[in-house]
C-alpha cells in the first residue's frame, strides 16, 4: 500500500493536518505505516506553509499500537524486529523534534504504541469517548518504548500503574494524570483542536521552533544548566526580528508583523 493511502496530509491557513488512514487495521503502526509517518513529518519539518501540524486518525480507534500479525509473522527475526522499533522510536523523536507544534487530536482508542504517539506530542485534546493504554503486559511484551514518552509525560507512579496494570484509562483521567491537555464532547473535538491550532499558528514560527527545542532541552538539564542554557536561548531570541518587532508592536499598542525570522 502506498504512502498515501496510509498518511492523509491537508494544509488550510498555516495548519497542517496529518491523518492515520488504515482503520481497518486499526491505524496500527506497521511498518509501512511509520515509515509513511517518518516521510511525511521530514517534508513538514522544511515546509515554510506549515505553522501548526494536528495529528489526527480516520475510524473508531486513533492507533492501536504495533501491528501484531506483522509482529508474529517476524517471530524468529531479531533483525527486522528491532528495525520495527527503532523506526517507531525514530518517528516518535521527529514529533518532538519536529520545529513545529504538534497537537494530538484523538477520538477513540489510543494504546502501546499509540498512546506513545500521543505523549510524545507536544499537545494534546481527546473526544470524552476517548481511552488509553499500555496494555503490553497482558501480552508477555511489557510497553517498554512507550514508556519513554509516557513516564516523560506522567509522574512515575501514574506511568507505572498503566504500564503494570495494562488496564484501560479514560479520557478524564488521563487529562488528570497530564497525559493530554483537554477533554471536551466529540461534537466539539475539531472547533477545539484547530481554535488552539490557530492561536499558535497566529504566533512567531520562529519564536516557536526557537521555545520548542528549549523546552525538551532543558528538561534533559539539572537546574543551574537549565538556567545556563535558556538564558543563552533568550539572549539569541532577542536578537532575532521577531523578538525586536514583538516588543516594539507591545510597546507602540499594535498588533505584531511577523517576519518569522
Amino acid at each position: 500500500m502506498t504512502a498515501e493511502k496510509l498518511v492523509k496530509v491537508a494544509t488550510e491557513n498555516g495548519i497542517t493536518t496529518v491523518t492515520l488512514d488504515q482503520p481497518d487495521k486499526r491505524n496500527s503502526l506497521s511498518l509501512a505505516m511509520l515509515q509513511a509517518l517518518s516521510d511525511v513529518l521530514t517534508k513538514l519539518a522544511g515546509d515554510n506553509d506549515t505553522r501548526v501540524v494536528v495529528l489526527a486518525a480516520s475510524g473508531q480507534v486513533f492507533c492501536a499500537g504495533h501491528d501484531l500479525n506483522e509482529v508474529r509473522d517476524q517471530f524468529g527475526d531479531q533483525n527486522r524486529q528491532k528495525c520495527l522499533f527503532d523506526l517507531c522510536s525514530q518517528v516518535m523523536q521527529q514529533l518532538v523534534n519536529l520545529p513545529k507544534p504538534v497537537i494530538a487530536r484523538v477520538a477513540g482508542v489510543a494504546t502501546a504504541a499509540g498512546c506513545q504517539l500521543v505523549a510524545s506530542c507536544d499537545l494534546a485534546v481527546a473526544a470524552d469517548t476517548a481511552r488509553f493504554a499500555t496494555p503490553g503486559v497482558n501480552i508477555g511484551l511489557f510497553c517498554s518504548t512507550p514508556m519513554v514518552a509516557l513516564s516523560r509525560n506522567v509522574n512515575r507512579k501514574h506511568a507505572m500503574e498503566m504500564l503494570l496494570t495494562g488496564e484501560m484509562i479514560g479520557a478524564l483521567r488521563a487529562e488528570q494524570i497530564g497525559l493530554i491537555n483537554k477533554v471536551v464532547d466529540e461534537q466539539a473535538l475539531d472547533d477545539t483542536v484547530y481554535r488552539m491550532a490557530g492561536v499558535i499558528a497566529g504566533k512567531s514560527s520562529h519564536t516557536l521552533k526557537v521555545g520548542k527545542a528549549a523546552f525538551y532541552q532543558q528538561l534533559e538539564l539539572n537546574l543551574t544548566d537549565a538556567y545556563d542554557y535558556t538564558a543563552q536561548v533568550m539572549t539569541d531570541n532577542l536578537a532575532a526580528a521577531d523578538a525586536q518587532e514583538g516588543i516594539r508592536a507591545f510597546l507602540d499598542k499594535r498588533n505584531p508583523e511577523w517576519s518569522d525570522c
